[in-house]
């Protein structure tokens, strides 16, 4: 099938804070014609669906108006379009509501951000029984779709995203039977004592082994640190935490991937090893905060600028 060939400035490709930051400043300061994509229907990142206080404001008005102000600087925000392959240096094939299209930038800005580890990733073996989830993935049933999650859910993981999971179970009114944490000796203070604060029972010094359930997950399978295994009854587990950089893009244009962080290797400016293209935000390094990835997408402008004008590319 033809692509219809279009040409832009700049292309960012992923409408995350990161690379909604980078698009409103670089349309700001005359980078020429900027055009961000991002594969969901709607652009603004984990914040849209966010609503801990990990933001100025709410996740959701943060992520509004990140979309807004790329905007009104004059870039183009498109949603709903897929990146499917690289189709030159700096040329990609996309696909999305107005069909199939092959597009050339000048300069190509990864803000592709990152994505948790799901059970498969993660080598826990069992039954394939719903209602086993990520922590994005209760976040957009519940904050977004307005879904039913379960009535009785396992925690795994103690860290803020797992705080964040057991709040937004508190939310959507589903029991918590356990939060699996991972820090036996944690100071007074920490995250398992907040979770404890609040009522929810945490089981630390132990594993997920297994989960059990045909059509509907009915038990979490634990082991302790001395070998000795049971079971909690749950229809619902969220794994949460252990994110990663969305690589696959950068992976498969061949560029040159951390091995300490698994995203793409950039230097002082945010360029890759590939002339052209930049990457920035949750892609470096897997867990970034949304108004740490905000700011380097405006401070990758810059350089960007730079590039645009003419400066010699070296790394």
């Amino acid at each position: 099938m033809s692509r219809l060939p279009r040409t832009v400035d700049v292309l960012v490709v992923g409408a995350g804070p990161a690379g909604l930051a980078a698009g409103a400043r670089l349309a700001a300061t005359g980078a020429g014609t900027v055009e961000i994509i991002e594969r969901e229907q709607r652009a603004g990142g984990i914040p849209r669906h966010c609503h801990h206080n990990g933001f100025p404001m709410s996740g959701p008005e943060f992520a509004r108006r990140a979309v807004n102000a790329a905007r009104h600087a004059g870039a183009s925000v498109r949603v709903g379009v897929t990146v499917t392959g690289w189709a030159g240096p700096l040329t990609v094939d996309i696909t999305g509501p107005a069909g199939l299209e092959r597009v050339t930038a000048r300069v190509v800005v990864l803000a592709t951000g990152a994505r948790e580890r799901p059970r498969s990733a993660r080598l826990v073996p069992g039954t394939r029984p719903a209602g086993v989830l990520t922590t994005g993935e209760l976040q957009q049933a519940v904050h977004l779709h307005h879904q039913r999650v379960g009535t009785r859910a396992v925690v795994v993981g103690a860290r803020s995203m797992g705080l964040e999971a057991v709040r937004t179970l508190r939310r959507a009114q589903v029991a918590i039977a356990a939060l699996i944490g991972d820090a036996p000796d944690e100071p007074p203070g920490g995250r398992q004592h907040r979770a404890r604060g609040l009522g929810v029972p945490v089981l630390t010094g132990v594993t997920v082994t297994e989960l059990f359930g045909r059509g509907r997950l009915t038990e979490v399978g634990l082991r302790r640190g001395d070998g000795s295994t049971f079971t909690v009854g749950c229809d619902t587990v969220v794994f949460t935490g252990d994110r990663i950089p969305d690589h696959e893009l950068a992976r498969r244009g061949g560029i040159t991937l951390d091995p300490a962080t698994g995203g793409p290797a950039v230097d002082a400016e945010f360029r890759t090893g590939h002339p052209g293209v930049f990457a920035v935000g949750s892609l470096l390094h897997g867990v970034e905060a949304a108004t740490t990835a905000a700011r380097q997408g405006r401070l990758a402008a810059a350089p960007v600028l730079r590039h645009l004008a003419g400066r010699q590319w070296s790394t």
